[in-house]
């Protein structure tokens, strides 16, 4: 099974608030678009992925994601992040019917071909699947077999809500690059500690965070 991954993406002068303690205002962007740049880079070299869609308003992500070879899906209903998923996955099931979509998140630079596909292969075996963050409280990535919907609920106990929701958790181990968001400072030395894409491995050089190291 191939699936459209499709890949929220908020403009980048508003991403990654939450990482002030870690990067000042005129380093944040640059490092959510290498964010962005590094999942989506490895999401499209697995085997089990046929395309991705990145939606987002913002035009420097639109442009630099689309040149990895992603679709660009404007985020018409301008709702939030949920919304957006919503409609980037109908936008998507439009141009291939029968075929399974799976929301993954912009914020994962460690992200490993090999374990996304371990994890997307575990998805195929559900209706609706979703995998929890590395803090066991969010979701990095929900599935939805062809034919359904996706129902996104990302944000604030996702991991709950899509539980809630029917979404089958998986349980595998060894896919710390899939689970491994990023939101704070802690989380980026996490990521890079798990080795980052080359991207994001050159915004970060800029931090002097200890411990840094490329994919």
């Amino acid at each position: 099974m191939q699936w459209t991954v499709v890949v929220p993406l908020k403009a980048l002068a508003r991403a990654k608030s939450r990482l002030s303690d870690t990067a000042g205002d005129g380093l944040r962007p640059g490092l959510a678009l290498a964010f962005a740049q590094d999942t989506v880079a490895a999401a499209l070299s697995s085997a089990a992925v046929l395309d991705v869609a990145v939606v987002t308003d913002d035009p420097l992500a639109g442009r630099e994601l689309a040149a990895l070879g992603a679709r660009i899906v404007r985020d018409e209903p301008a709702g939030g992040l949920n919304p957006a998923l919503a409609h980037a996955a109908a936008v998507v099931r439009e141009l291939r019917p029968g075929g399974p979509v799976a929301a993954l998140n912009a914020d994962l630079p460690a992200l490993r071909t090999v374990e996304l596909t371990r994890v997307l292969d575990a998805a195929a075996e559900f209706s609706r699947a979703f995998l929890p963050d590395a803090a066991g409280i969010g979701t990095t990535l929900l599935s939805a077999a062809p034919g359904l919907e996706l129902l996104p609920a990302f944000g604030t106990d996702s991991r709950v809500r899509h539980r809630a929701s029917g979404a089958v958790e998986l349980a595998l181990e060894s896919v710390d690059s899939v689970r491994q968001d990023v939101d704070t400072g802690d989380d980026l030395r996490a990521a890079l500690a798990l080795g980052v894409g080359p991207r994001t491995a050159a915004a970060a050089a800029r931090l002097l965070i200890p411990g840094q190291q490329g994919a």
